[in-house]
């Protein structure tokens, strides 16, 4: 598409002021009680599956993004006596230092903008060196609670253990995808989509599982404009296919669902557990619970999300 072609695409898709001039946070207000309700009733067996990576040095970060490095935990007490504790008592700390989008995360509406605006027309000058989002910050996603419904493209298309390098998943391939559960999408549901790229990464190849991955394509921005879920989450590192070396490349997929659309993206989120679940029982729907950690004016939002069946 050229400029003209994604500013029309932009227009078609945006939710500016729908939610009123104040809103900040997009479509996770289509997450309602009756979204909620829908998640509780998903809940048959009480299967429990964590969607996270683990957050530590191991990650898949290359150190090639500033800020976007792997977790580290570093110990600030061990086996320290405290003056006046009982008799032999000793204490333990750490303390973590990671980028906020570096393992398992959420961006926040406050993560992408164009042309001098964020989400809702807000002006991108309210992110700040000294105090981070002023708006649209982590604080205001609050509790992330939902069905979900798993949408396991890579198996749809035949291409398990996933999909090859820098494919680009269009509306059709959702489509196959969502008729495969049976389900569906309801408003405020949480689109997790697998692309079966962690297996990539768990091959012990971390260059390739980032810097070629396949991912979300421009032709599912309309596809989500029209089938309206509160949050779509991935398992890969870039959202959309990305080829490193397409050093021209600008993210125009994460640019009009963050900015115009206002749709809250998740990434390296770890859904082949739960796919492989749903696979075997043939039931795509979860509970899922991925709140967060609020922090006050966050632009990413480091998650340890959990799906329940």
């Amino acid at each position: 598409m050229n400029d003209a072609d994604l500013a029309a695409l932009a227009a078609r898709v945006s939710n500016w002021a729908r939610w009123g001039a104040d809103d900040q946070r997009g479509t996770l207000n289509l997450v309602d009680d009756a979204a909620v309700r829908r998640g509780l009733d998903s809940v048959q067996r009480g299967a429990v599956f964590s969607l996270a990576i683990p957050f530590d040095e191991s990650g898949p970060q290359l150190g090639n993004i500033p800020g976007r490095d792997n977790p580290t935990l570093t110990r600030s007490a061990v086996n320290r006596a405290w003056s006046g504790s009982a008799a032999h008592a000793t204490w333990n700390d750490d303390s973590l230092n990671l980028g906020t989008q570096a393992a398992t995360h959420w961006d926040t509406l406050a993560h992408c903008g164009y042309d001098g605006f964020l989400y809702n027309e807000i002006p991108n000058r309210v992110v700040t060196d000294e105090d981070g989002a002023t708006e649209l910050g982590v604080e205001h996603i609050g509790p992330v609670v939902s069905r979900a419904i798993v949408l396991d493209v890579a198996r749809a298309l035949g291409h398990e253990p996933h999909l090859p390098p820098v494919y680009e998943i269009t509306g059709a391939d959702l489509d196959a995808a969502l008729a495969r559960t049976g389900l569906t999408l309801q408003p405020g549901d949480v689109a997790l989509v697998r692309t079966g790229q962690m297996a990539v990464w768990r091959d012990d190849s971390k260059y390739p599982f980032s810097q070629k991955s396949p991912g979300l394509g421009l032709d599912t921005v309309e596809w989500f404009h029209d089938h309206p879920v509160g949050a779509v989450a991935v398992d890969n590192l870039t959202f959309e296919p990305l080829d490193f070396e397409d050093t021209d490349y600008h993210f125009p997929v994460q640019k009009i669902l963050l900015r115009d659309m206002g749709l809250m993206l998740g990434q390296l989120w770890d859904l082949d557990a739960l796919a492989a679940d749903c696979d075997t029982d043939g039931t795509f729907a979860a509970l899922l619970v991925a709140n967060p950690l609020p922090l006050t004016h966050g632009i990413g939002g480091p998650v340890a999300p959990v799906a329940i069946k």
